[in-house]
C-alpha cells in the first residue's frame, strides 16, 4: 500500500501541532511542506509523522513533532539571521532552521549521523546548513550567534553555549532532571555574558546531550 505522506504531514499539523499552540504561520508552512519521512531511518518512515520520538542509534531520537514545533516557534529564526544547533540527530529540526534562517551551524558528535544529515539536507536543497562533526564540549568558534538551539537535555545550562550568542541574541534549551525538565528560551543581554534572563516554555522529558547528564549519584 502506498503512503499518502502529504495527506498524513497535513493531519500532523492540524491535528498535533496546532493544538500544542504552535500557531506562527511560517512555522506551520515549514513543518507542513517538509518531508519528515525523509529525514527518518528507513524502518520507522511510516511512523514518521507520529507522536513519538523515533530511535536514531547512539542514544539519539527525532524530537515528537509537537515539541520540534514548539521549538521553532520559541526560537523563531529570522530571515536575516544565524543560527547554530547543538545535535544534528537526524537533521529534520536542522532543515526547518534553514527554511526560516538565513544560515545554520549545526554540531554532531556521531560521525554517522553527521554525514547521513549532510545527505539529507543536500537531497532537500538546503545548502544554507552546514553540518561539523564534533562535540559541543570540544567545540570552540570565535562566531557568535543570533541564536542557538539545543535539542538535546541539559543537567544545567553551559555557559560555554552562551559564550556563542550575540549581546541580545537567545537560546532555546530544556534542563533539569527526568522526569521533570523544562524548555526554556535564554536571552542573552546586551553587555556581560552573564546578564542572560530566563524564559519558561514547557515541562517535556528529552534524552541528555552526551556530556550534559545529571552527575552519577550513591546513596548509603
Amino acid at each position: 500500500m502506498t503512503i499518502d505522506y502529504t495527506e498524513i504531514r497535513d493531519a500532523m499539523v492540524e491535528q498535533q501541532v496546532r493544538p500544542w499552540d504552535v500557531l506562527d504561520a511560517r512555522v506551520l508552512e515549514v513543518l507542513g511542506k517538509l518531508p519528515r519521512e525523509e529525514f527518518a531511518p528507513a524502518p520507522y518512515r511510516a511512523v514518521a509523522y507520529g507522536d513519538i520520538e523515533i530511535p536514531l542509534g547512539d542514544g539519539q531520537r527525532m524530537l515528537k513533532p509537537v515539541v520540534a514545533g514548539r521549538v521553532l516557534q520559541a526560537l523563531l529564526p529570522q530571515p536575516g539571521e544565524v543560527v547554530l544547533e547543538i545535535g544534528t540527530g537526524s537533521g529534520y529540526v536542522t532543515a526547518c532552521l534553514a527554511h526560516l534562517a538565513r544560515e545554520v551551524v549545526s554540531l554532531e558528535r556521531n560521525a554517522g549521523l553527521a554525514e547521513t544529515a549532510r545527505q539529507r539536507l543536500a537531497a532537500q536543497g538546503l545548502d544554507n546548513a552546514t553540518v561539523e562533526t564534533a562535540d559541543a564540549f570540544d567545540w570552540d568558534t570565535k562566531r557568535r550567534f543570533d541564536a542557538i538551539c539545543v535539542t538535546a537535555a541539559v543537567d544545567k545550562v553551559p555557559s560555554r553555549f552562551l559564550e556563542w550568542l550575540r549581546p541580545g541574541g537567545r537560546m532555546f534549551i530544556v534542563h533539569g532532571r527526568a522526569p521533570v525538565m523544562e524548555a526554556v528560551l535564554v536571552h542573552r543581554g546586551e553587555g556581560d555574558v552573564n546578564a542572560a534572563r530566563t524564559e519558561s516554555l514547557f515541562d517535556t522529558e528529552i534524552a541528555y546531550l552526551a556530556g550534559a547528564e545529571p552527575a552519577a549519584e550513591f546513596h548509603l
